[in-house]
């Protein structure tokens, strides 16, 4: 007994971890020396006490939570806290506690230098990754501004000499200016939605949607853009479940993919698409990085060049690509993995040099029915009823007279505003509004939805149309609107914005 009573004595003494007892209140019984050594404290003001008065103020209520476990019976083990030292600075320990009758034996291990030495590595890895980040910004600046700038010449020389011809009464040509200058904008507009969509940050639209018929109904677009070298075979799963996703941005994102597997073939191969249903069990959702759930996968397969485990790692991320400067953003993978995890999904990339590529695409099964989407012409639309009344609120006055001619053009009446305070005068009013179609991003401090929420309180049935570019999906909530909200992001066709107010007013 008494040479294990003097082993343990050397243990306590000798241990450069704290060790002490402690009584049911947390009071400490005795403490080893390593107490005085890591702290500073004399012993005989740690006894007797309680430890709060050494505790960080922020570790105070975890702490007491972590006493509370311990005088239910639960041991504690790797618990962090920090003491304060005799000089005022803290140190970090991780602690181990046992209950026993009525007692408390603790042990805790300096982990001080440990947890400094994991901070300078993170934050030199952050840095890191913004360095590299922004030298693949600069790479790439050049890429972008060629682009931009072969986009805006197309535009602006084409509506120049659209003007021209005009003036000079020489009208065969009009349609041919037209028609470069609204395909340049189009260009535009989807480099700026790669821009913003791998960050996540464009506001969808989700709808039921059958991907079989969507599939389908690309079909044609798909061969045409893969061209004569490429044979394009499509494999659809018989009764393949639909998805809650936004149709457009699938459709962006299965073009992107096609691309990129029409790109690493130049010399021709096949190209497949092929679409299943896939009940994963817990290891598969694991493994693939999704909530419990059914999903139906779009594959999408190439017999090209493949890709190195090393460009594997690095495709998804934004910047990326291995095509020369000028000849591709790296936002295309980038803007489809973003798509896909803000819609509940994944993308995953197989892929070996020389052997080809499939890359997955996973969507969440959704378990109502789709209805078919309507055909809407804005020519053969039956025209407005009597008095209906839409008010439009833009600080932009262009995109406010286009909304306004659409508007005339179905038989609405329409009131301009050009910010929110003008359009909540007039919703406050008793003036007739059957339908409010507002931007997001307004100035004088009042947004468009906090603009629709207000006006909600007087009109608790009005309907919402936000139009909206995607940078300000935080504020629409990604598509998770109120009943009767709807969104149409900017840029988009006339025809289309027709469409959808028609639809809300008349629903």
């Amino acid at each position: 007994m008494t040479q294990r009573t003097q082993e343990r004595d050397g243990i306590w003494n000798a241990s450069r971890d704290l060790l002490g007892v402690t009584d049911a209140e947390g009071r400490w019984l005795s403490v080893n020396p390593a107490w005085k050594k890591l702290l500073c404290w004399n012993i005989t003001e740690i006894v007797g006490r309680t430890s709060e008065w050494m505790e960080h103020p922020d570790d105070r209520q975890r702490t007491r939570l972590e006493l509370g476990r311990l005088f239910s019976g639960e041991p504690a083990t790797d618990y962090q806290n920090r003491f304060r030292t005799r000089d005022g600075s803290y140190r970090v320990f991780s602690w181990s506690a046992v209950p026993v009758e009525g007692k408390f034996y603790c042990s805790a291990r300096d982990i001080t230098e440990q947890q400094a030495a994991a901070e300078d590595l993170a934050r030199t890895q952050e840095a890191l990754r913004q360095s590299q980040k922004m030298e693949a910004v600069g790479q790439l600046t050049g890429g972008l501004a060629h682009d931009f700038n072969n986009l805006l010449t197309g535009i602006t020389g084409s509506l120049q000499l659209l003007g021209t011809r005009v003036a000079q009464g020489r009208y065969q040509d009009v349609d041919r200016y037209i028609d470069a200058a609204q395909g340049a904008a189009k260009r535009a507009a989807a480099l700026t939605h790669r821009l913003l969509a791998f960050s996540r940050q464009q506001t969808l639209d989700p709808r039921p949607t059958d991907v079989a018929l969507l599939v389908a109904d690309m079909t044609e677009l798909i061969e045409h853009t893969a061209g004569p070298a490429i044979a394009v075979r499509v494999t659809a799963a018989d009764a393949l479940w639909p998805t809650l996703v936004d149709p457009n941005q699938l459709e962006n994102a299965l073009l992107n993919l096609c691309i990129n597997a029409r790109d690493a073939m130049p010399d021709g191969g096949e190209l497949h698409i092929e679409t299943q249903n896939l009940a994963l069990d817990n290891r598969a959702l694991c493994e693939r990085d999704l909530p419990p759930g059914q999903y139906l996968v779009i594959n999408v397969s190439d017999t090209g060049t493949g890709m190195s485990p090393e460009i594997i790692a690095k495709a998804f991320d934004p910047f990326f690509t291995t095509k020369p400067i000028g000849q591709g953003t790296g936002l295309g993978l980038s803007m489809i993995y973003g798509f896909a995890r803000q819609s509940g999904g994944q993308v995953r990339i197989h892929s070996h040099e020389g052997l080809g590529t499939t890359v997955r695409l996973y969507l969440p099964r959704y378990l109502g029915i789709v209805d078919a989407e309507p055909v809407f012409d804005t020519v053969t639309a039956p025209r407005a009823r009597q008095g209906e009344t839409v008010l439009v609120v833009d600080d932009e006055p262009t995109i406010r007279m286009l909304v306004t001619e659409v508007l005339e053009e179905l038989g609405y009446a329409a009131i301009e505003a050009s910010d929110g305070a003008s359009g909540l005068n007039i919703l406050r009013s008793n003036a007739r509004i059957d339908l409010l179609v507002t931007d997001v991003g307004l100035p004088g401090g009042m947004n468009g939805r906090q603009m629709a929420d207000m006006a909600r309180v007087g009109r608790p049935d009005l309907k919402v149309l936000f139009i909206t570019g995607y940078a300000e999906s935080v504020v629409i909530g990604n598509g998770n609107l109120p009943p009767q909200m709807h969104v149409v992001t900017k840029p988009f066709l006339m025809e289309a914005l027709a469409s959808r107010i028609k639809e809300l007013i008349d629903s």
